[in-house]
């Protein structure tokens, strides 16, 4: 199974290991220097001192006072200076302090040879062995020379080099602790950085999740201006697009859903007005006619009467079904909104007046004409109406609006129809305008219905509105006719 690692752990990894290796690099140079600056200073400052010696003993020297000289070695043995060797114009040790007379081979030799001048010097780096303890030594020799008589002898010096190397060691510890000062910062920031990067990534990520388990809810949000935030606006733009064509393929299946049922319910209908519609007319006539004799009591006179509003009421059901399915031509005219709903409202105020319903009407003087067939706009007026005459109660009021409002780039003529009733509740609106659905005892369910094919007829359309308080509300939006 090969290992999954995230982006995170390469970029905190590969981030860290760079500031590491670039710490590293600088951390290893300035160490070098430093060393070469100590190392430089050392053996500056043991040059200086043996010819220092040197020239302080030329007079004891062309006078061969080893006992002042031998005052002065052992005077000036301290710190790092170990030993001091004397030689005389031979290049023979003379003079030395206590320690090289232990270690015989410290003053064996001179470094300087038989010819040289007095700038010249010798110096030499070894390793000795003193009371137990392993010692870096640098040797530096100077000449004692007058100008006249030439050279009167040499002075060897041993400097210890640990103290150096002491102080060496005290700059690679705080190279050290600087190192990993910048090693925890490189983690930090890479951490932060990586961070900052992967962030993104994890919300397109999580956004293609969605998509793939079908939620195109929520566009993903980057505000940088840089190829991630590119990537992000364009995954926004795609998830926009892909809701908008799941949007269109829904209305399509609807459509068509609604379209097969509108092709069961037409034949449906069919069978309908074919096989009960004929008998039913002679059974109604038969009714009637039987209705018309003198002989029958009141009593069974009534009971006809209900078979006859029974027979009726089944009469209605078949011609508004047959009209449902039936598709009909539009008679499209120039028309005033305000005038269809004028004639509406005359054909159902009889109604109303009957539960002391009051209507109040108010349309834009200067409305748009719309192309319409006045009869089927009539009746979706009327369907409206007569549902909301039917939730009110005895002194409800219906309110009737009539404006315009832009929508899809196109004018669109919008009429209003509000009432004060108990409203509809939540779980039937989206359901209200479907062929046979219904909230009431004695309805059919195909009054909203047809008012929603007529009005999709007319490239418009019909929904609930928002109301405040109690009541509901229906839109109905037509385009307006073009101005040519």
């Amino acid at each position: 199974m090969k290992l999954k690692i995230s982006i995170y752990t390469r970029l905190v990894f590969w981030i860290t290991l760079l500031i590491c290796l670039l710490f590293g690099a600088v951390l290893f140079v300035i160490q070098i220097r430093e060393a070469r600056i100590l190392r430089d200073e050392t053996e500056a400052r043991a040059l200086l001192q043996a010819r220092y010696m040197a020239d302080a003993n030329l007079q004891n020297l062309s006078r061969q006072d080893w006992q002042a000289v031998q005052k002065y070695v052992d005077g000036h043995i301290a710190g790092d200076l170990i030993y001091i060797v004397v030689y005389d114009r031979a290049g023979q040790p003379a003079v030395w302090n206590t320690l090289v007379r232990s270690h015989d081979e410290l003053a064996s030799g001179s470094l300087l040879g038989d010819a040289m001048t007095p700038e010249e010097t010798a110096s030499e780096t070894k390793t000795l062995v003193l009371g137990g303890e392993t010692l870096r030594v640098l040797e530096v020799e100077a000449p004692s020379f007058a100008q006249a008589a030439g050279r009167w002898g040499s002075v060897k010096i041993g400097l210890s080099l640990e103290p150096m190397y002491a102080r060496l060691r005290e700059i690679q510890k705080v190279l050290l602790l600087i190192g990993v000062g910048g090693f925890l910062l490189g983690i930090a920031g890479a951490a932060f950085l990586a961070r900052r990067i992967t962030r993104p990534l994890h919300r397109l990520v999580d956004g293609t999740v969605r998509i793939a388990n079908g939620d195109f809810s929520q566009a993903i949000v980057n505000t940088s201006r840089d190829e991630v935030g590119d990537l992000a606006r364009s995954f926004s733009e795609m998830t926009a697009q892909l809701l908008q064509a799941r949007q269109r393929m829904e209305e399509a299946n609807r459509c068509l859903v609604q379209h097969e049922k509108l092709a069961s319910i037409g034949r449906m209908a069919a069978t309908i007005a074919h096989e009960i519609r004929n008998p039913l007319t002679s059974v109604k006539l038969n009714i009637q006619k039987v209705a018309e004799e003198e002989s029958f009591a009141e009593t069974v006179k009534a009971h006809l009467g209900l078979s006859l509003e029974g027979i009726d009421q089944i009469e209605r059901f078949i011609k508004e079904l047959l009209n449902f399915t039936r598709v009909q031509e539009l008679l499209l005219e120039r028309w005033p909104v305000g005038q269809i709903v004028e004639e509406s409202l005359k054909m159902i105020r009889g109604t109303l007046d009957q539960k002391k319903i009051a209507v109040e009407k108010a349309c834009a003087a200067d409305l748009p004409p719309v192309l319409a067939d006045a009869d089927k706009l009539r009746q979706v007026f009327l369907n409206v109406l007569r549902n909301a005459h039917e939730a009110l109660d005895a002194g409800g009021k219906i309110t009737i609006g009539c404006d315009t409002v832009a929508e899809g780039g196109r004018t669109m003529v919008r009429v209003r129809i509000a009432d004060n009733g108990p409203g509809i509740k939540d779980k039937d609106r989206p359901n209200i305008f479907e062929p046979f659905y219904t909230t009431k005892p004695s309805g059919f369910g195909l009054g909203l219905a047809n008012a929603r094919k007529i009005v999709e007829q007319h490239n418009g359309t019909i929904g609930v509105g928002k109301k405040r308080g109690r009541g509901s509300a229906f839109v109905i939006l037509i385009p307006a006719e073009e101005a040519k």
